[in-house]
C-alpha cells in the first residue's frame, strides 16, 4: 500500500555526501579566500544538481543533503542567542581508538532567544527546486542539554532549569512557526540523546553529571512536546534516533528497551526513524510499546559501509518487526544520514545512491 503523505514507504534521514566542489568551497571560505555569498552560490549549484540525482532514486522526500552544514546540529544551535560552542569531546571508535574530531561542547552562556529564522531561506531554495516533498531536518532541542547537564547551563541566566526548558522550547516554536509559514510541511528532529540513554556507559555519564538516566527520557519528552506545542495538524513531524555517525563510526550501543515506553508513548511526534542496521540497536522486542497511531520507519539499510544489503534479508527483517507493529504502519530507510558531519561516511557517492535505490526497490516490493 502506498503512502500519499510523509513519511513515505521509502524514506531517508537527510544528510548526503558533500561533493568535492562544496568541500573545496568550504575550505576556501574558512581560509578567508571567498565570502559567505560565494560559498552559498557553490552550495546552491551543488544542491540543485543533487536534487536531480535524489529524485532519480525514486525518493519522494527530498532534502538539501545538509550541504550547508558542517555538523548536523551545531550550525543550527549556534545561531540561537545564548548558545556557545567550544572545545572538543573525545569519543571512541568501533576499534576503541580515540576519534579526535568529536562534537564540540555546547554550553548555555546566556538567555536563550531565537532572533531570526535559521532554516527558512534554505527551505525556500529546496522547495523551489523539487517537485516532490521537501523535508527539513533540525537538531532535537535535547541536544542543548544532554552533554553538559546542569553544569553546562549558566546559573545566573537560569537559576531554575524550568526557565531554561521554557526558553529553549520557545526558540523551537519560533523556528517551526517560521518554517511552516514558508510552506514546510515535513520536519524531522535529529536526536542522539534518547538513543545514548540506551547505552550503559552513556547512562553512567548522565549520573556523573548529576542527572537520572531513568528520568531524563520523561524530561526530554516534555521538552520536545513543549517545543511542538500548537503545531498545525498538517505539519508532519518525525524524530530520528542516532547512536552516533561520524566517518562510519558510532558512539553508543544498546537496545531501545531502556527508553521505549516513554519514547513511543509520551512524545508528540508522528513518526520514528529508528536505527536497526546491526546489533548495536538490539532486537525488535521494544517495539511492543509502539502505538497504533504512529509510523515506524525502520532503518535497516546501513549508511556506514558500502556493501549492499540482501533484499530478501531486509524483507525478512521487516516481517520480524511486523510481529510487533502492523505492516501498514511501517516504512523503510537507511539507519542514518550518509554525512552527519561534513567529512561524510567511508563510502562513495555511487554507494550512497545504490543504497537509496535499494530502499526504494525493497519498499516497492513490500508495500507496492
Amino acid at each position: 500500500m502506498s503512502r500519499l503523505s510523509p513519511p513515505f514507504r521509502a524514506d531517508h534521514v537527510g544528510s548526503l555526501l558533500r561533493p568535492p566542489a562544496v568541500l573545496e568551497a568550504r575550505r576556501r571560505w574558512a581560509a578567508g579566500e571567498i565570502d559567505a555569498a560565494e560559498l552559498r552560490g557553490v552550495e546552491d549549484e551543488a544542491i540543485a544538481a543533487m536534487i536531480v540525482d535524489l529524485e532519480a532514486t525514486g525518493m519522494r522526500s527530498i532534502t538539501d543533503g545538509e550541504f550547508r552544514r558542517a555538523w548536523f546540529h551545531l550550525d543550527f544551535l549556534e545561531q540561537l542567542d545564548g548558545v556557545t560552542v567550544s572545545g572538543m569531546i573525545p569519543a571512541s571508535s568501533d576499534a576503541g581508538e580515540t576519534v579526535h574530531q568529536a562534537p564540540p561542547k555546547i554550553t548555555v552562556t546566556g538567555k536563550l532567544q531565537h532572533r531570526h529564522p535559521i532554516q527558512v531561506d534554505d527551505y525556500r531554495f529546496l522547495a523551489a527546486h523539487t517537485s516532490q516533498t521537501p523535508k527539513v531536518s533540525i537538531p532535537s532541542p535535547t541536544m542543548v542539554h544532554f552533554r553538559g547537564g546542569r553544569g553546562g547551563i549558566d546559573i545566573e541566566s537560569y537559576p531554575d532549569l524550568d526557565g531554561f526548558f521554557d526558553d529553549l522550547a520557545q526558540c523551537y516554536r519560533d523556528e517551526i512557526d517560521a518554517l511552516y509559514a514558508a510552506g514546510c510541511r515535513y520536519l524531522q528532529l535529529d536526536d542522539t540523546n534518547l538513543a545514548y540513554l540506551c547505552d550503559p556507559v552513556m547512562r553512567q555519564g548522565a549520573v556523573d553529571r548529576g542527572d537520572d538516566p531513568d528520568e531524563l527520557p520523561r524530561t526530554y519528552a516534555a521538552l520536545i512536546n513543549h517545543a511542538l506545542a500548537g503545531r498545525p495538524d498538517d505539519l508532519t513531524v518525525g524524530i530520528h534516533l542516532c547512536r552516533g555517525n561520524f566517518r562510519s563510526k558510532h558512539f553508543a550501543s544498546g537496545s531501545y528497551e531502556a527508553v521505549a515506553e516513554v519514547l513511543f508513548n509520551e512524545i508528540d511526534v508522528d513518526a520514528y526513524f529508528l536505527e536497526y542496521d546491526d546489533e548495536r540497536s538490539g532486537d525488535f522486542a521494544p517495539l511492543r510499546f509502539f502505538p497504533a497511531d504512529k509510523t515506524l520507519v525502520l532503518g535497516l539499510v546501513t549508511s556506514k559501509t558500502p556493501e549492499l544489503e540482501d533484499p530478501d534479508e531486509l524483507k525478512a527483517r521487516i516481517d520480524e518487526a511486523a510481529a510487533y507493529v502492523d505492516l501498514d504502519q511501517m516504512c523503510l530507510s537507511p539507519q542514518c544520514g550518509f554525512s552527519s558531519t561534513v567529512e561524510g561516511n567511508e563510502i562513495t557517492e555511487a554507494d550512497q545512491w545504490a543504497k537509496l535505490r535499494l530502499v526504494v526497490d525493497v519498499a516497492g516490493d513490500v508495500w507496492g
